[in-house]
């Protein structure tokens, strides 16, 4: 008995090594598949997305939350003045819309550039696209629309006299301005840019709707300030220096964060 038991142990200690053995072989063939398997992926060519240049810059990132931070300022003081001031009771009218429309169109107006910038990779270029379109043509353009709309059937109700003010008339020249950025810009696009020919043609278009979209923001931020911190409503209903850092600074912070992500070769 002593003598079988021994040679059972001898065997199940034989399978045993064999076990490990063979367990060891293929835990060593598993790592050469995997160092095989990784330098592959290591020598495999990259894809045309990765080899496409980085969007970003230094200074993006910052000069994006610069412009947000005067927009979101600038917005929310337009409707604090507006509401604070009891519209009702001052019977402002119609024009008590002009105001927090306008300013919330600007804002809208704001985070639909940044969207777009500093897109250049297909896909992310794509999606920009559509934020921005929907941002501005949805939002931004029919509430600037309103606003205008609304200050001008003021004046007509209370018969008083159409752009007499830099302002006004800076507004009006914005609000067709506007109209026609949307018709030049979706036309370029839309379908191909069918609408210009497409193609080369519709590029070149849309080279001259964005170059003329940065011109007409530069002219948005002023006529802002204007009629903000120098219109006779803003002198009365609001303090020096609240309109200083609403209709001054923050407009400003709002131009050079957008300026300062603008991309001059598109």
């Amino acid at each position: 008995m002593p003598r079988r038991q021994a040679d059972q142990y001898s065997n199940l200690k034989s399978t045993s090594m064999e076990a490990v053995d063979r367990n060891a072989e293929d835990y060593e063939l598993r790592e050469a598949l995997l160092a095989t398997e990784e330098q592959d992926r290591s020598t495999k060519p990259r894809g045309q997305e990765d080899l496409l240049p980085a969007e970003g810059r230094t200074g993006d990132v910052l000069a994006m939350n610069l412009a947000l931070f005067g927009a979101a300022f600038f917005t929310i003081v337009t409707w604090v003045i507006v509401l604070v001031n009891n519209p009702v009771a001052n019977n402002w009218g119609w024009f008590a819309f002009h105001p927090p429309l306008q300013s919330l169109s600007l804002a809208l107006l704001i985070y639909g550039i940044l969207t777009l910038q500093p897109t250049s990779q297909p896909k992310t270029k794509a999606a920009g696209l559509v934020r921005h379109q929907y941002a501005i043509l949805l939002m931004a353009f029919p509430i600037m629309f309103l606003g205008t709309f609304a200050v001008m059937l003021n004046k007509y109700l209370h018969g008083a006299v159409h752009f007499k003010t830099w302002h006004a008339k800076f507004g009006i020249l914005c609000m067709g301005w506007m109209f026609v950025q949307v018709v030049l810009g979706g036309g370029s696009v839309w379908f191909g840019g069918a609408a210009f020919g497409g193609g080369y043609k519709a590029k070149a278009v849309w080279k001259y709707h964005r170059l003329s979209g940065y011109v007409l923001f530069a002219l948005l931020m002023f006529t802002a300030h204007i009629g903000g911190a120098w219109s006779n409503w803003g002198m009365k209903y609001s303090p020096w220096i609240l309109r200083v850092l609403a209709y001054g600074v923050s407009l400003a912070a709002c131009a050079a964060g957008v300026y300062i992500r603008l991309r001059h070769r598109r």
